[in-house]
């Protein structure tokens, strides 16, 4: 599914307006956008303050129209900028652009739902405050932690296997210690207790009462702390060694494919000619 909505240079500037942060009129356009989204996330939870809306129900109201026209135009835009619209309305911003806009719409087309579930469908608008990640100042920093995440995936599951197994045996070793009078009933409620205890989170709905039992929550608690930093060291540790080499807000034109390199001609997923639309001017 190509686009030819719009002229190819028309369509080129719009693109370089919408999806990038790296000039004038993109940061611009981003700044707004951030500024609109903001209204949006503080008029859906004034809304669902009871007090507010009954005095302020219809400014709310008028508010809710003119943010849902704004980001049904923005929606709208994104869609042309792009050569093949179907990237971006199936990317994980598509997704949650769409949402932004429809509760007002599905509130005319079904009217009668209640309003909780129309602030839950608007809540969904916190989920754009990720965008903030696309301005200049941060994607350098939200790439490289991204490629730290993913780089580290693989020893973070091994060690998250490991403390679960842990947990199992911790678990049954203390529902041998402490048994169904100290709530102990069975070994999944003990596992559960485990991990309770583990990540320092103490509930307090299940305690051992015996002196050994006590002696080995003792350890568990300590051990807690040690396990919770070390996912922490992993990705620190990589993320150390990533270089500063994507920090380039600029978006494929043609497959809507970001974290380009820096100074990158060509797009890395489909060979698109990155600059052309700025070598033209």
């Amino acid at each position: 599914m190509k686009n030819a909505v719009i002229p190819e240079k028309s369509r080129q500037k719009l693109h370089e307006v919408i999806y990038e942060a790296d000039t004038p009129a993109g940061k611009f356009f981003d700044l707004a956008l951030l500024v609109v989204i903001i209204i949006s996330i503080v008029a859906v939870m004034l809304e669902s303050v009871a007090s507010i809306r009954l005095v302020y129900g219809k400014e709310l109201a008028i508010a809710e129209w003119v943010i849902t026209i704004l980001f049904t135009i923005e929606y709208i835009s994104r869609i042309i900028a792009v050569k093949k619209p179907l990237s971006y309305i199936l990317s994980f911003y598509g997704i949650i652009d769409l949402l932004s806009t429809l509760p007002k719409y599905v509130d005319i087309l079904i009217p009668g739902l209640s309003l909780s579930f129309l602030l839950s469908i608007r809540a969904l608008r916190l989920l754009r405050v990720f965008r903030i990640l696309k301005l200049v100042h941060f994607v350098g920093a939200s790439n490289q932690l991204l490629i730290a995440l993913k780089k580290s995936r693989a020893k973070i599951a091994v060690f998250l296997f490991a403390v679960i197994i842990l947990c199992i045996i911790l678990g049954t070793i203390m529902y041998m210690i402490e048994g169904p009078e100290s709530g102990f009933t069975n070994i999944p409620v003990s596992i559960y207790w485990t991990i309770v205890t583990l990540t320092t989170v103490g509930f307090g709905d299940i305690t051992p009462i015996t002196p050994l039992g006590q002696f080995v929550s003792v350890i568990i608690m300590i051990m807690g702390y040690g396990i919770i930093a070390v996912p922490t060291g992993l990705v620190t540790a990589q993320f150390m060694q990533e270089r500063n080499d994507v920090n380039n807000t600029q978006r494929c034109p043609n497959c809507n494919a970001d974290h380009h390199k820096d100074n990158a001609s060509y797009c890395y997923n489909c060979g698109y000619h990155l600059q052309k639309s700025r070598n033209d001017q």
